[in-house]
């Protein structure tokens, strides 16, 4: 029986797997040319890691060698990480090509060595190359290899012959890596332009479901539907992590009961954020705390706009590209970073709020009557906040002397506000048994605290204020929210700084939203950033 796999490429026979029959058919046509006589192409293929890049050209490459008009090797460059020696890199490739097709070992000597080992009576046939971890090279080396490929694209693309007759015989050539389409570029210009670009999107919800389905066939167990759409809805159909739940779910926490349910999949979706080690969840932490990207991610955090997706910016790219951030198509085609999936965002939600203010303390005067606030049954949600701000207001000297800050105005990023309140909430209820919980409804920045005491729950939508009319859309928009969570009332928290007691008065209202008839009350918490010291 075939179990889920989530580390490195994946077997047909072991592992249970998707077709992806379209992206493999593109690659094929793209290599092989159509008509074939007048030669494939050059490709990049890339996507963030955990995507399937390796797998999928491996199924292009089996399917190509099945032809005999060509010779298909496949390189792996993993072993020439940061190598700067351009002529030590060609000497190696030279060798594995020529290893590969049972040839002796070539001299290369520099460019007009290696180009030789491509030129029509020095290979038999037509040759397809197929390059893996292509980006592990360092640019500049990236620049000078991608230079010769191309300049043999030019000198085949020129020549009217058949393809066995052209002066070089590289018939096609796959760049593989997460930076491909990247690394091709430098600052002279596009020295591999002639490429096409293949990228490897995510699995659909079909593949996912059918993923699934053919376990029940094969386990005869029960996958509960919901399970399936929970599992995608918070994944977003990222190949690796997909995986991953497959496996807890189907074995690790599978208590071979006749069906896997909501139950153990809440079991799965807690231990994964909180307590099991995943290798590309890591890296993803990793990448997302690197400077200078960690202020693109807190930025991310915040609730005021959106962020523009420029593929320019080499933030953008790094975090792309290392599966931090997605892209988002917004009205006009307008283009807007968002998180990749809800449990990215949970993990990276996690990590900061526990980086920030893991030793948050005394939230309270010890002797302070807590009855107004919380009892065995009830809890006062408005108070609690207004505990908060006076926790703020007390230790504001030290509280946010180390928050990230922006680099333009070197104020406190506004997300830290919101690591800071979910750090008190937590330990605030724990100490009285209740738990909150951080969701992420639309996955670019809009964040809510679900609150479960004393066999209710509660919600608090978390925004910035940024003025009145602001104010009026989060009214409405909270509303939705509780009207979804089968809430009839919802906290509206909006995080403002030294806001007039007549604007308080004013806009700290309850309201019930005539759509929805969720009640929404409006509690500002006034945060006084600590003096800003010019840098001397």
């Amino acid at each position: 029986m075939r179990t889920f796999f989530s580390y490195g490429p994946l077997r047909k026979t072991q592992h249970y797997y998707v077709p992806r029959t379209e992206l493999i058919d593109f690659g094929i046509e793209q290599l092989r040319g159509e008509p074939y006589e007048e030669g494939g192409h050059y490709i990049t293929i890339w996507a963030p890691r955990q995507r399937g890049k390796s797998w999928i050209m491996a199924n292009v490459l089996w399917e190509l060698q099945k032809d005999e008009r060509f010779d298909v090797v496949n390189l792996s460059l993993q072993t020439l990480t940061d190598e700067d020696d351009t002529n030590y890199v060609l000497q190696a490739l030279a060798k594995d090509i020529y290893h590969q097709l049972g040839m002796n070992q070539p001299n290369i000597n520099g460019r007009r060595d290696f180009e030789s080992l491509f030129a029509k009576g020095t290979l038999k046939k037509p040759l397809i190359l197929i390059v893996d971890e292509f980006d592990s090279l360092p640019p500049k080396v990236i620049g000078h290899v991608v230079r010769i490929f191309r300049n043999m694209y030019n000198l085949r693309y020129q020549s009217s012959l058949p393809t066995e007759q052209k002066p070089y015989l590289l018939h096609g050539i796959a760049l593989i890596g997460v930076q491909a389409v990247l690394g091709v570029d430098t600052m002279s210009g596009s020295p591999f332009n002639v490429q096409r670009s293949m990228h490897i999107p995510n699995l659909t919800y079909e593949e996912v479901n059918s993923m699934f389905h053919w376990y029940e066939r094969e386990s005869e167990q029960i996958v509960e539907q919901e399970v399936i759409d929970r599992l995608f809805h918070v994944l977003q159909g990222q190949p690796g992590l997909t995986g991953w739940f497959g496996e807890l779910l189907t074995e690790t926490y599978n208590k071979h009961n006749p069906t896997i349910t909501m139950k153990d999949f809440d079991l799965v979706y807690k231990t994964a954020l909180q307590a099991l080690p995943n290798a590309n969840v890591m890296n993803i932490v990793s990448k997302a705390k690197q400077e200078p990207h960690r202020e693109t991610v807190l930025k991310l955090f915040d609730t005021d706009e959106p962020l523009h997706f420029e593929y320019e910016n080499l933030s953008t790219q790094f975090l792309y590209l290392n599966g931090v951030i997605d892209e988002e198509l917004g009205e006009e085609n307008k283009r807007f970073m968002k998180f990749p999936s809800q449990f990215v965002q949970e993990r990276l939600f996690a990590y900061f709020s526990h980086m920030l203010y893991q030793d948050i303390n005394r939230l309270y005067d010890p002797f302070m009557d807590l009855s107004p606030y919380i009892s065995d049954t009830t809890l006062n949600i408005k108070g609690v906040l207004q505990l908060y701000e006076q926790y703020v207001h007390k230790n504001k000297g030290w509280l946010f002397r180390d928050a990230p800050r922006r680099k333009t105005d070197f104020r406190i990023m506004e997300a830290t506000y919101h690591f800071n309140l979910f750090m008190y909430l937590s330990k605030f209820l724990r100490r009285h048994g209740g738990q909150v919980t951080p969701e992420f409804p639309t996955g670019n920045g809009e964040v809510d605290l679900i609150v479960r005491y004393g066999g209710r729950v509660y919600a608090i939508e978390v925004k910035n204020f940024s003025g009145a009319y602001e104010l009026k859309k989060g009214i409405k928009q909270a509303a939705k929210y509780g009207k979804k969570l089968c809430l009839t009332e919802i906290i509206l928290a909006m995080f403002v700084e030294n806001i007039p007691d007549d604007f308080r008065q004013k806009h700290e209202v309850i309201e019930i939203d005539t759509k929805t008839s969720v009640t929404v009350e409006v509690v500002f918490v006034d945060v006084i950033q600590p003096n800003v010291l010019n840098k001397k």
